[in-house]
């Protein structure tokens, strides 16, 4: 793993992340797309964290910050990269960024049918919270 790097995504980067979602990550977001991205990065530039592996997108996660909470979300790794650290250097990097920040627990955004990343994210050290439930609404169609 050792050849593994962590970097802070740049808008260059937005339509190789937005291809390695569809190839990588469980299910899609009305946010995927160029747009939605984009204002992640003006927003908050240093949230979108990506692994390469010999100049290969090997993962990737969005470890938001709004001042007050910590929130991972896309967490995503390549089924050829798949247990082989990739997860755990992200959250690694996220953490220590929202540690930086002041930031005093991370939630994470993990779908309940996703076993695969159930398991990831118990392995880091994550668990469910059932005393909350995620409502949403849909702003734009």
């Amino acid at each position: 793993m050792n050849d593994l790097a962590i970097r802070v995504a740049a808008p260059e980067d937005l339509d190789t992340v937005l291809a390695f979602w569809k190839d990588a990550a469980e299910g899609t977001s009305i946010s995927d797309d160029r747009d939605g991205v984009a204002r992640l990065l003006d927003r908050d530039p240093e949230s979108l964290l990506l692994a390469e592996r010999g100049g290969e997108l090997a993962g990737t996660v969005i470890a938001g910050f709004d001042g007050w909470r910590c929130h991972l979300y896309r967490l995503a790794v390549h089924p050829d990269h798949r247990r082989q650290g990739v997860a755990s250097a992200l959250l690694r990097a996220a953490e220590e960024r929202f540690t930086a920040l002041g930031g005093r627990r991370g939630d994470a955004m993990v779908l309940d049918h996703n076993a695969l990343a159930h398991h990831a994210w118990r392995a880091a050290g994550y668990a469910p919270q059932p005393e909350w439930s995620r409502w949403v609404k849909p702003l734009a169609s």
